[in-house]
């Protein structure tokens, strides 16, 4: 297995509060169910040495499999039906799917994530969870911060998140799921699948099929999630297997060979390192704050 490929797919932005690379040992802190908890993951031969501080510790530490990708399935994968896939195969076989279990704190951080730039979003999480979460426990190597629990994420105030530079849309979204967070993650858990799951995300105001997807894909490991609608995927998977860009559709027709696996091949082909050029400036993000 590939501990840092796998678990560090989680991080969100190079100072991420939440999750840390010193040296060997990625150091992750999470508002468990139980509470705030610390793990610090290192390499170790085959295995994954583990220590955890806090008190979700007991419950994190029972997590660390699934997060390290134990449960992932690659049954029906078949990674030859492409040259380029097969290749990436070959050359990562410890990328593995891993699962956080952690629903509500993927949502918000996909929610974040909407229409903007990734240097916007991973800015305005960086403050709210520096802000707003809960300060992580254990030796860390900087200051690191737990995403506030569901009480927290409800009475952020509302100058704070302008101030973070979170847009009215997104930060009103993220408090109307807190609002109905916890029977939010007991229907999500109770689902039979991920297309059950979308359909119960989906529902709510202000969530569709890219942040359904990107929650999934980080909460549960969902193999066969796509993320329809990002700003740049179909471009780079349409580049990746055919050498010129597509749409939506045209990425889910190239995709459809793979169905049930789709996220492992999207894994694989960034895994790969093949990416479309840079054509033209970059993207100016906006600065609300001041208005």
């Amino acid at each position: 297995m590939d501990l840092h490929r796998t678990v560090v797919f989680q991080r969100h932005g190079a100072n991420d509060p939440t999750l840390v690379v010193e040296g060997s040992v990625i150091w992750r802190a999470s508002h468990t169910p139980h509470g705030v908890a610390t793990l610090a993951l290192r390499p170790a031969g085959g295995a994954v040495r583990v220590a955890a501080w806090g008190a979700g510790a007991e419950w994190a530490v029972a997590h660390v499999p699934a997060l390290c990708g134990a449960e992932d399935d690659p049954s029906g994968f078949d990674a030859t039906r492409h040259p380029l896939i097969a290749s990436a195969a070959h050359r990562n076989p410890g990328l593995r799917l891993g699962r956080t279990d952690e629903v509500f704190d993927a949502l918000a951080s996909a929610i974040f994530e909407q229409k903007v730039t990734a240097l916007q979003a991973f800015s305005a999480w960086r403050r709210i969870v520096t802000w707003f979460g809960e300060r992580a426990p254990g030796p860390t190597p900087r200051p690191m911060f737990a995403p506030p629990s569901l009480e927290g994420w409800r009475r952020i105030p509302s100058w704070s998140w302008h101030r973070a530079g979170l847009e009215p849309p997104q930060s009103r979204t993220v408090v109307e799921a807190a609002d109905r967070g916890e029977s939010l993650v007991r229907v999500l858990d109770a689902a039979a699948d991920g297309l059950a799951r979308e359909a119960v995300l989906t529902s709510l105001r202000g969530i569709g099929p890219w942040t359904s997807a990107e929650t999934r894909i980080r909460a549960y490991g969902d193999p066969d999630a796509v993320s329809v609608g990002d700003y740049h995927l179909a471009h780079q998977v349409g580049h990746a297997l055919t050498g010129a860009r597509t749409d939506d559709a045209g990425m889910l027709e190239l995709l459809a060979p793979w169905s049930g696996q789709r996220q492992r091949v999207i894994r694989l082909l960034a895994a790969s390192g093949v990416s479309e050029p840079r054509r033209g400036p970059r993207l100016h993000p906006e600065d609300h704050r001041r208005r």
